[in-house]
């Protein structure tokens, strides 16, 4: 089926949720959750594979463009949040507040980390939006299952590996980052499978609601236009 170009209520409600939720994992990614004695995650991980999981129901309903859109939308409201807490961390405040400190080092960033995070977003987003266009396409529409997990295996693990490497190589021992790349990476991927009868049912009943299912034939995966 030919992709369209008109937006519905129900597609401006999914790409609100994948923002939401994009907005949030980053907002909270500050929080480290102790899950063992040795395995360390950053709490964003509760939240963070949801909008894989969403990014796999754009892709697979309304096909890579209208996915990519999503992607950059999420990626441009990310920036101007990180811009706005530093902004509002940067103005001076009175004598008699006691939060500064408490509030920079919720919403406070560094270059390093806003480089880490936006890089390993994007990468990952977009191999994914990819991967499972490319392989809905070859096999027919078949298999869901397989396709959200493959493309999620290749999506987590870059952006696990680049947010990771970026945001602490040469910052604490190497098996340390290593481990931590490996558990974050792992627990992502689980939350995928285990989610998947939820994709399939999503998948189903937007569809339907729709009335539409694009098949990405012949198009060029230019990231920014076509």
């Amino acid at each position: 089926m030919n992709e369209t170009k008109n937006v519905s209520r129900l597609f401006m409600c999914i790409g609100i949720v994948f923002v939401t939720c994009l907005l949030l994992s980053n907002l909270v990614a500050g929080k480290m959750w102790a899950v063992t004695d040795s395995i360390t995650l950053p709490a964003a991980v509760i939240l963070f594979p949801l909008t894989y999981i969403i990014g796999d129901v754009f892709t697979e309903v309304y096909g890579f463009r209208k996915a990519r859109t999503i992607i950059w939308l999420g990626f441009i409201c990310s920036f101007f949040a990180v811009v706005i807490y530093l902004i509002t961390i940067a103005l001076p405040h009175p004598g008699f507040w006691e939060g500064q400190e408490a509030y920079a080092a919720v919403l406070g960033t560094t270059p390093r980390v806003a480089l880490a995070s936006f890089s390993g977003y994007l990468f990952g987003e977009f191999s994914n939006s990819i991967i499972l266009s490319r392989l809905k396409v070859v096999t027919k529409g078949k298999n869901l299952w397989m396709r959200t997990i493959l493309s999620t295996v290749v999506g987590e693990g870059l952006d696990s590996v680049i947010f990771i490497m970026i945001s602490f190589w040469g910052t604490m021992d190497n098996s340390v980052v290593l481990q931590m790349i490996l558990f974050q990476y792992l627990f992502k991927v689980s939350y995928e499978v285990l989610f998947t009868p939820v994709t399939y049912l999503v998948v189903k009943l937007v569809k339907r609601a729709e009335g539409i299912d694009i098949y990405d034939e012949g198009i060029k995966y230019n990231l920014l236009k076509g």
